[in-house]
């Protein structure tokens, strides 16, 4: 099991080795393991949720709870590169009309897999890829 002190240290060892400068912050009200806020640049965590995600993931070869950590990490991190990459997409969340809305946050979720697996070590790219396959079952 994870506690907030070690998945804050993975968080924070992550973006220290990329050079990022994102606030890290635990929310124990977070309905999703992590995610991305673009708004006050920060990775938010809830512990409980990441606990309940690995238990759920049954990996082909199974991972350390480190590197599950490391997983949904590049994956948050991917939305922060689409932010960043794409400047259009707040305008048009905030502003945009709902069918154009929902093809932005499927456009918005399919870029930041891929950028977060442009994040990705070697050795983590068939655990990462299996996650992502698992998360579209789930979303469905």
């Amino acid at each position: 099991m994870l506690y907030t002190w070690d998945i804050e240290k993975i968080i924070k060892n992550i973006l220290q080795e990329l050079k990022l400068n994102i606030n890290v912050e635990f929310n124990n009200n977070l309905t999703a393991p992590m995610s991305y806020n673009v708004s006050t640049n920060a990775i938010k965590f809830n512990y409980i949720q990441i606990n309940g995600y690995n238990a759920k993931i049954n990996f082909k070869v199974k991972e350390t709870d480190e590197n599950f950590v490391k997983i949904i990490l590049y994956h948050q991190l991917g939305y922060y590169l689409e932010y960043r990459k794409n400047t259009r997409v707040l305008k048009t969340l905030i502003y945009g009309k709902e069918e154009e809305k929902e093809q932005l946050l499927a456009e918005i979720e399919e870029n930041s897999w891929e950028l977060g697996r442009t994040l990705v070590p070697e050795y983590l790219l068939k655990a990462y890829d299996q996650v992502r396959e698992l998360d579209k079952l789930w979303d469905k």
